[in-house]
């Protein structure tokens, strides 16, 4: 144990150097901050806007951010006397006063992305609340979280914050976005707060058997989902849960890589290590050796944020499995990906078309309806290949020849009644094509590389089947 213990202090110290921003980062982060707050309060002057106050929050607020990964998150609170269209109109124009080349985006409501100098800046309007657990909107509990925080981190801590987000962005769940579905930043530094330390965490988590239920209040009842993975309340909010994004998945992953790190620190634990794509030659080459078979549906991307579009995509994914299960396929697999013009799902089933012929079960003999099924089978229908028969428990039954049974066919005729987005059922209809019949292209590698290659991050990366 001793000798682990003085590897991971050295692994850590590494690590928390290649991290950490440097002194002269962390003066120019503290000078921008301050430039932010008064540049926005003299455009609301100029303006006559009833700007209550403008706050930094975030990573760069606290200095937990990594030092080649972060940006400024500008809160600017109006009164809560302000309707939603005066407070997006005052909010938006102060902050394209502010950034260059702003870009407007949606969440709850707009905000803007722009440039302050060299940095990356996120202009977002809100209002000043007087309690966290009441917001008008989402963004409205920001300040408490970053006064709660700022009271009790520590520089220890916050370099240890660091450590647990470079731990968890090497092993590719860190980030709240729909897309990824892992750890938000300020979840991860309650955690590291609530346990006193990365390793500390590590240490709980081991032990962990999801679904896991932390408290910072041990009478708080979060709303949480029957699928949750993880419950932490929010210190500023009880009611709330701030692990909804978190899936399942990651958090049993982060489990296994808590056990990992803690039985052999290594150096990796900290490095992200990109998976190499899967392309179409290959995953072709794959499916092959696997023997089995896969249906790429591909659709035009619509005009939506990332946080909208990514749960519409993966619901869709959801509905063509389910319907490929129903209609009888043995679904190995899905996927989904989004590239910059394209949406795609792909389905690995185990072969590409079912049977000729299927049996279409019938109630039991002595039940009113079974002269319903017997009138309706046995009238020599051209369809009819055997039947109707009795099986052993009793019941009507008939087998009948498939009308269709290509996968493809299927899912393209099941889809105007599968329950997907209403972004995606606004658009066209996806094409549905064999892999091999489908162009190479960025967003169907990233598919190919979540079905076919689904090995932990840490696992040889040599041949997959």
């Amino acid at each position: 144990m001793a000798n682990s213990e003085t590897l991971a202090d050295r692994v850590e110290q590494d690590a928390s150097a290649r991290i950490a921003p440097s002194p002269e980062l962390l003066a120019r982060v503290a000078e921008v901050r301050l430039q932010l707050v008064r540049i926005a309060e003299a455009a609301a002057k100029e303006r006559s806007s009833p700007l209550v106050r403008a706050i930094v929050a975030g990573s760069a607020a606290r200095g937990t951010f990594l030092s080649d990964r972060f940006d400024f998150d500008l809160f600017l609170l109006f009164p809560t006397s302000l309707d939603r269209a005066g407070l997006e109109a005052e909010g938006m124009a102060i902050g394209r006063a502010i950034l260059t080349d702003p870009e407007t985006r949606y969440a709850q409501h707009p905000y803007l992305r722009g440039r302050f100098g060299e940095f990356s800046v996120e202009a977002v309007p809100g209002y000043a609340v007087t309690d966290g657990a009441h917001p008008m909107t989402a963004v409205d509990r920001t300040p408490f979280h970053q006064a709660w925080l700022a009271e009790r981190e520590t520089p220890e801590l916050v370099a240890q914050v660091r450590l647990a987000k470079q731990f968890l962005r090497a092993h590719g769940i860190y980030g709240s976005e729909a897309k990824t579905g892992g750890f938000s930043g300020y979840l991860v530094e309650l955690l590291v707060l609530k346990f006193g330390g990365f390793r500390p965490l590590l240490a709980a988590a081991r032990a962990w058997t999801i679904p896991v239920h932390i408290a910072h209040d041990p009478k708080a009842k979060p709303r949480v989902p029957d699928d949750v993975a993880l419950v932490v309340d929010d210190p500023v909010d009880p009611a709330r849960n701030v692990s909804t994004a978190l899936t399942r998945r990651n958090l049993a992953l982060f489990i296994l890589a808590a056990e990992r790190y803690l039985t052999a620190p290594e150096p990796s634990a900290f490095l992200p290590t990109p998976t190499p794509l899967v392309g179409r030659p290959d995953g072709i080459e794959r499916t092959k050796r696997r023997a089995t078979h896969v249906a790429v549906l591909t659709f035009a991307r619509p005009k939506l944020v990332d946080d909208i579009l990514y749960p519409q995509l993966q619901k869709a994914e959801r509905a063509v499995a389910g319907e490929a299960e129903r209609i009888g396929f043995d679904v190995l697999g899905t996927a989904s990906a989004a590239g910059e013009g394209e949406l795609v799902v792909l389905v690995e089933v185990g072969h590409r078309a079912l049977p000729a012929v299927q049996v279409r079960s019938g109630p039991p003999v002595g039940v009113a309806r079974s002269d319903d099924f017997l009138g309706k089978w046995a009238s020599g229908r051209d369809d009819v290949v055997q039947g109707p028969y009795l099986t052993d428990d009793g019941k009507l039954a008939v087998e009948t020849i498939r009308a269709e049974r290509q996968l493809e066919s299927l899912l393209s005729e099941a889809w105007p009644r599968l329950p997907v987005g209403k972004d995606l059922r606004a658009g066209p209809a996806p094409s549905v094509r064999p892999l091999a019949e489908v162009a190479d292209s960025p967003a169907l590698q990233e598919g190919l590389t979540r079905l076919l290659d689904k090995r932990l991050p840490w696992v040889d990366r040599g041949p997959a089947p």
